[in-house]
């Protein structure tokens, strides 16, 4: 009888342990796979149509790699409003995100909270206008920039316009924002095409990247100086606030007029002939470039180190090239 109930025993803790394992819950197929990092791409200005074409760039890159990575796009209302960056940067690293490509406002205002979010382990990719390089190194963050050499393109842009002055002619300069790295060197971009074609650079005033304030400034420069045979804008949104400002004057056909982004606005006014020139730092592409490296980076590790994309110079003449068939 002992042997026997031993044996109901047995086989009752045996039938337990074979329940207790059935109950066990299965880990499901979305637990067993690795977490998708998520990207926080905060950009400037979203009025402006050359952030609107890099979101627009960036997107269609997230929904062919969408099994890579997931994406969050954010920006500011407008170029100046540094604050609500600062404050974007601080929600993305509060909710956790993997890494962080940026366009920064301005080039020193936002080191500090970037540079937060890399000691908590977050990648920081810089895109479109670089991060002061003192105050990178004041604070000792390793924040590679991905982008175009913006003296470099304003430079070329600036010899292209020098071909159809004379030395000694006048060139007016439409800064971008004074506290913006990428318009600080378009400006010296400028500088270094028109001292070396011998153009005398007669004022250069910030426009503060706006169509608005650069319709004014251009308006308030033609009549101090009358004389003025070209004005270099920093930006394509700034050079269609010259050329409306020009038109106003009837001073349209004797003053040349370049920018920089080739935005689609600039674009029909290089064709009907009312801009001669802008660059092209390829906008659909800039936040792809940095969305990419942050991938790599977050894959592969290493040491961040900056990386130059393209800017090309775009006339009325690539234009019609780009719209011809290839043959």
């Amino acid at each position: 009888m002992k042997r026997t109930r031993s044996r109901i025993a047995l086989y009752g803790l045996l039938a337990a342990g074979l329940w207790l394992a059935g109950c066990k819950p299965r880990e499901s197929s979305s637990e067993a796979k690795p977490r998708k990092p998520r990207i926080a791409l905060i950009m400037k200005s979203l009025a402006n149509e050359f952030f609107q074409t890099m979101e627009q760039g960036a997107q269609a890159h997230h929904k062919t790699h969408a099994d890579e990575y997931e994406l969050i796009v954010a920006g500011i209302k407008d170029e100046l409003d540094v604050a609500r960056q600062i404050n974007l940067v601080e929600q993305m690293a509060a909710q956790g995100v993997d890494a962080i490509v940026i366009a920064p406002a301005d080039s020193k205002a936002l080191l500090p909270v970037c540079k937060k979010a890399v000691d908590a382990g977050i990648i920081v990719v810089n895109i479109d206008n670089k991060f002061d390089r003192e105050t990178l190194r004041q604070t000792g963050a390793q924040i590679p920039f991905v982008g175009p050499d913006n003296r470099k393109g304003a430079a070329k842009v600036g010899a292209y316009l020098a071909s159809r002055l004379r030395p000694g002619d006048k060139a007016a300069i439409i800064e971008g924002a004074p506290n913006a790295f990428n318009g600080i060197q378009r400006k010296l971009g400028f500088e270094d095409a028109m001292k070396a074609a011998g153009i005398r650079v007669a004022a250069s005033q910030s426009g503060y990247w706006e169509t608005d304030k650069a319709n004014a400034v251009v308006a308030a420069l033609i009549n101090e100086h009358p004389d003025l045979k070209a004005i270099l804008c920093a930006n394509d949104s700034m050079a269609l606030g010259a050329v409306a400002a020009l038109r106003a004057a009837g001073k349209l056909k004797d003053v040349l007029v370049v920018g920089y982004d080739n935005i689609s606005a600039a674009q029909e006014l290089l064709r009907k002939g009312e801009l001669l020139a802008t660059a092209d730092q390829h906008a659909d592409q800039l936040a792809v470039y940095g969305i990419e490296y942050a991938l790599e980076m977050l894959r592969r590790g290493g040491t961040p180190a900056d990386r130059e994309t393209p800017v090309d110079l775009i006339t009325a003449e690539t234009l019609r090239n780009a719209a011809q068939p290839a043959k």
